[in-house]
């Protein structure tokens, strides 16, 4: 193989990175789902709204799967990290300041939300240099099936999507979420947190 052929990202060798990021996206998803059932911290306001970017990534690597690779694509994946970017921001300069206290557990020296941040950082880099190799764009004669690895994937997203969603129901009961949850809303009978005033 020539080293102008290796460098070529082909739309099969494209489905199979999104594959891939799409399972690491899951896996990321999956161990904040290990941190509320098994480690017993529920995700705050900010929390859920990472989650919903790690989600929206998701989707645009999911697309890329179903339909192939596609620029807008990889932009609604580039445009859901960034928001959820600036919101692990946030929450990592809430907690910044010494005796401000944190937000849940640390994880090999950072938490969560700083851990959020610099992965929003690697996906937005990852799909820019994704959107660099053309060819990948090119015209397929064939439909695109899902199977194998990227059916794999592109179940295990629709699952973690499904679950954040039920989760966050559960827990803010159809209201505005608590700054602190202890529980879950709905399941406890709890009244949804009062709006704040204006």
């Amino acid at each position: 193989m020539t080293p102008e052929k290796a460098a070529v990202l082909t739309p099969d060798l494209s489905r199979l990175l999104n594959a891939l990021g799409l399972l690491a996206v899951c896996g990321v998803l999956l161990m904040a789902f290990y941190d509320q059932f098994i480690g017993g911290e529920l995700p705050c306001p900010l929390c859920i709204l990472q989650r919903a970017g790690f989600v929206g990534v998701g989707v645009g690597l999911a697309l890329n799967l179903k339909f192939g690779p596609r620029p807008s694509h990889y932009a609604l994946a580039m445009l859901s990290a960034l928001a959820g970017d600036v919101v692990a921001v946030r929450q990592t300069l809430l907690h910044i300041v010494p005796g401000t206290g944190t937000f849940g557990a640390a994880f090999l020296g950072l938490h969560f939300y700083t851990w959020a941040a610099l992965l929003f950082v690697v996906i937005v880099a990852g799909c820019a240099v994704l959107l660099l190799f053309d060819r990948q764009f090119a015209p397929v004669q064939r439909a695109y099936r899902l199977s194998g690895l990227a059916l794999v994937a592109f179940t295990l997203m629709a699952l973690m999507a499904f679950g954040n969603g039920v989760s966050t129901v559960l827990e803010c009961g159809g209201g505005l979420c608590p700054d602190d949850p202890v529980g879950y809303q709905l399941l406890d009978g709890e009244p949804p947190a009062p709006a704040p005033a204006p």
